[in-house]
């Protein structure tokens, strides 16, 4: 659980963080042969992949900004946030419908205990099961979801759930594009993702 004096320091590194983002140059596209539904069928069949960067969350009165590092794997998910100067600040494990969440104190909560700690760390508990498929850029398979895209068949934005995602930046990870900035928001609740690096199956080493 994060104490109070450290929601300034993260107040300030989100503003760093998104105006950083906000000057960076962004690479032209390269053309793409592809339908939307076939990316979009490939994007939501992928049960493998591991991303690291940055994540930035607001409730609209305190914020909070750690280093990211997500390890997907079939319905199975362990994700790392780690603070200044590498202090863990979460460990985040989902198994199936099941949530865990260990602190920065090394204690578990899991159930419902674990939804108010995500509370507690981020300022709002995030829709993880649909969470996975908007990194990949992707809309969750199962709701019902309202697309827009761009010349190059990508997500540019999407509402599903009551959340807006926005896409800003792709990059091209083996024969996908995959997101490299993104934002999702519901009302006053906002996370901003920087991904740095992706691995996918087939990639040098383990997943």
């Amino acid at each position: 659980m994060l104490v109070r004096g450290a929601r300034t320091a993260s107040l300030i590194l989100l503003t760093v963080l998104l105006a950083a983002c906000a000057t960076r140059p962004v690479r032209a596209p390269a053309p793409t042969s592809q339908s939307w539904p076939e990316r979009l069928r490939a994007l939501q069949a992928l049960e493998r992949f591991e991303l690291s960067g940055r994540l930035a969350a607001s409730n609209g009165t305190d914020a909070f900004s750690a280093g990211v590092h997500w390890r997907e794997q079939g319905d199975e998910a362990v994700i790392d946030l780690s603070g200044p100067l590498g202090l863990g600040a979460a460990h985040i494990e989902r198994h199936g419908t099941s949530l865990s969440v260990t602190n920065a104190q090394g204690v578990v909560y899991r159930g419902s205990p674990a939804g108010e700690q995500m509370t507690s760390t981020l300022g709002f508990d995030p829709p993880l099961g649909s969470l996975r498929y908007w990194v990949l850029g992707a809309s969750d398979p199962s709701p019902v979801a309202s697309e827009m895209l761009d010349a190059q068949q990508r997500l540019t934005r999407l509402e599903q759930q009551g959340w807006q995602i926005v896409y800003e930046q792709y990059s091209q990870v083996q024969d996908l594009w995959l997101p490299r900035r993104l934002s999702i928001t519901q009302g006053r609740y906002r996370l901003k993702l920087v991904v740095n690096s992706w691995q996918l199956a087939g990639d040098d080493g383990p997943l």
